[in-house]
């Protein structure tokens, strides 16, 4: 700390010029309309002067403030004492505003990081004359940027008001002990100089994050073989989320692998649109189609290809929706790609919607309350004026405000309608409801009511994807991962009503594979959607949603029976069995999918053989779609470690995705296609920050 103090003592004992009363004035003004100047016209100037003005002012009402005003008479000039209250700010700050780390309390930014000292570089230079000026500056950062460390907002409210300026707490104290220096002055140049240097460090350098290595993935156990003779039969639940897919993107392009818990294969293949043919009446909610193709990663095994269809609901003819926006505000939403992503991300949706749907808004930060009561999508107006009001800060109680939201929801129930809440957060949950067993069973008591729950994740350092995962599957919704406002249009806006529109719900999926033909199944994905072969029947179960015109894609690698290549060598000691009936010729398997209309109680069944009319003896021959779709698992079985494809390569997958990619009108498939050559040059974990 010596080297510091003493460049700062040589400040304050350096010759200034003398000037008159007036001239100590205008410096005094000057000082002050810079930090104005510097602090209007952008979103989070109020938030940011609150959090500076009202810390000052707390602080000069503490029973030290003797002994700031003799340090800053002791200054002898407006540099020395705004120098002396900046140091001493940073101390003292430091010991009553954040006494330690806390759960909730945001890490330090390193010291001495070079990026915070380039953001400080943006301070004008001063005209020739002003050396001492520039002096005081180059100095006053260390002291600046310590005290903005230090200083940190104490649970802001959610709803931010328009803050006065430095001017009007004058009289309350904050400029007054400038006043009291003596009859040095400074230039107005000068003046300006000092002000905006410690402006400057008390803003927050864009792009870096407070939290590193926090996500949360649930932990989950790949597939395994199965050998047809032992358990023929599969089943699972339907699933189009598409988070894990975000998740992943977001990691690529800031050049780190994502974790391998936080690759969901199903997901990955489920992001992209299929162009799979649409059922051609209501009568039935969707149509399913089925190829076999040659494996690209084993070319002694098939990929079995199962393309579910949602019928296509027009605009039209959408029913009207009850929406609530529950919104976290907490302080762990104070980031870039948080909570101002949040805000741009539901105008988005705002914009989608009809006239006659209605939107509201809760918001939960230390406790929940309702921001805006339910608003006609008529009155866009009301909805967007709150939505740009939202700030962040506080802990979480995010259990409180999924149950306001619940019941707002249910307060103003749509018969015939859509009733969704959708959750925005990076999932931290602190307070009131945290543990994940309650609040899933609360969601899933509240499911019964008709209002179900759709889950919009944001932010990296601190996601915790396993919960809102949780959340959304037993909620009735699904859960999507938004890292930039080209992926909210997607969810939000181009694939809106797949999003809000349910066809089918408690969808689930059976195979049962022929022995005499398949010897080995391995499903890949869906590893955390699997059900027991009772389950398949009871229509208590609950299983995966599908929304109008979605796409739900599944893929089996099986063994032919005789191929000599499986997996699982044979017992020595096997079961003795009956001789297998091949059943009908060619066939390989039995589909059967299991489904309930929106607003019915009891389930309907689709069955569709797997024949030998459904092969292709050559990959090139498959339609494009299931071979897009087999280079999307291909890659997700590499981000999570290879087990199953053997010395296929990142190469290997875009030549295939190439030769695959169709139209791609909204460019997706050239997106994943460039991820892919990301990843080959990923590093395994970003580098932390200290």
């Amino acid at each position: 700390m010596s080297d510091p103090w003493e460049r700062l003592a040589g400040i304050l004992h350096a010759t200034r010029p003398r000037g008159t009363a007036e001239a100590r004035v205008r410096a005094i003004s000057a000082a002050m309309s810079a930090f104005d100047e510097r602090y209007q016209g952008t979103p989070e100037a109020a938030r940011r002067k609150v959090r500076v003005t009202d810390t000052v002012k707390s602080l000069l009402r503490r029973p030290f403030m003797p002994l700031i005003r003799p340090s800053l008479v002791f200054g002898g000039s407006l540099v020395g004492g705004l120098l002396v209250t900046a140091g001493l700010l940073a101390v003292l700050a430091g010991i009553y505003l954040n006494p330690g780390p806390t759960p909730l309390s945001a890490p330090a930014q390193p010291s001495g990081d070079a990026r915070e000292f380039e953001f400080l570089q943006g301070a004008s230079p001063e005209p020739a004359g002003n050396a001492g000026a520039e002096m005081a500056v180059e100095d006053a950062k260390p002291v600046a940027m310590e005290a903005r460390r230090s200083v940190r907002p104490q649970n802001p409210p959610s709803l931010q008001k328009p803050s006065p300026s430095l001017a009007d707490y004058s009289a309350e104290g904050v400029a007054q002990p400038v006043l009291v220096l003596k009859e040095r002055v400074v230039s107005e140049n000068s003046a300006k100089s000092v002000a905006g240097a410690v402006g400057r460090a008390f803003e927050r350098p864009t792009g870096q994050y407070r939290d590193q290595g926090r996500d949360r993935f649930a932990d989950v156990d790949m597939n395994p073989v199965k050998v047809t003779a032992e358990e023929q039969v599969s089943t699972f639940s339907i699933d189009v989320d598409t988070a894990s897919y975000g998740f992943m993107r977001a990691s690529l392009n800031r050049g780190v692998l994502p974790q391998q818990n936080a690759v969901r294969t199903e997901e990955l293949i489920n992001y992209f649109p299929y162009d799979y043919p649409a059922p051609e009446s209501r009568d039935a909610p969707f149509a399913v189609h089925v190829s076999l193709l040659p494996t690209p990663w084993n070319a002694q095994t098939r990929l079995m290809h199962i393309a579910v269809k949602g019928y296509e609901l027009a605009a039209a003819h959408a029913p009207p929706a009850n929406l609530v926006f529950l919104i976290d505000t907490s302080g762990s939403m104070d980031a870039p790609d948080k909570l101002p992503l949040l805000i741009h991300s539901f105008k988005l949706l705002v914009g989608a919607l009809g006239p006659e749907d209605t939107v509201a808004i809760v918001t939960y930060a230390g406790s929940a309350g309702v921001a805006l009561e339910p608003t006609s999508v008529a009155e866009q107006g009301r909805i967007l004026s709150s939505l740009e009001r939202l700030g962040a800060g506080g802990s979480t109680a995010g259990g409180e405000g999924i149950r306001q939201a619940y019941l707002l929801a249910e307060q103003h129930f749509v018969e015939d309608g859509v009733n969704r809440v959708i959750l925005a957060t990076d999932g931290d949950f602190n307070v009131g409801i945290t543990d994940p067993e309650e609040l899933e069973s609360y969601i899933a008591r509240k499911r019964e009511s008709g209002v179900f729950l759709s889950v919009l994740g944001f932010g990296m350092g601190n996601y915790n994807d396993e919960l809102m995962q949780r959340l959304a599957q037993n909620g009735n919704g699904n859960a999507a991962y938004i890292d930039s406002l080209s992926e909210a249009r997607k969810v939000l806006v181009e694939e809106a009503t797949s999003t809000l529109f349910p066809i089918a719900r408690d969808v689930k999926i059976q195979v049962e594979f022929n022995p005499a033909t398949i010897s080995e199944y391995r499903l890949i994905g869906y590893d955390t959607r699997m059900l027991r072969r009772e389950d398949f029947t009871n229509d208590k179960v609950d299983a995966g949603e599908i929304g109008a015109g979605h796409t739900v894609t599944a893929l089996y690698e099986v063994t032919p029976a005789g191929s000599g290549a499986e997996r699982v060598p044979p017992l020595r000691y096997p079961r003795r069995q009956a001789e297998i009936d091949p059943g009908p010729e060619g066939e390989f398997a039995h589909l059967r999918i299991r489904y309930k209309l929106p607003e019915g109680e009891f389930s309907s069944e689709m069955v569709r053989p797997v024949t030998q009319a459904d092969a292709f003896e050559s990959i090139g021959d498959a339609p494009g779609e299931a071979r897009f779709a087999a280079a999307v698992a291909a890659f997700a079985q590499l981000l999570q470690g290879g087990r199953y494809t053997g010395d296929y390569a990142y190469e290997d997958v875009i030549a295939l995705a190439q030769g695959a990619r169709g139209e791609d009108p909204y460019g997706y498939r050239a997106e994943f296609i460039s991820l892919v050559r990301l990843a080959e040059a990923a590093a395994g974990m970003a580098p932390l920050r200290r």
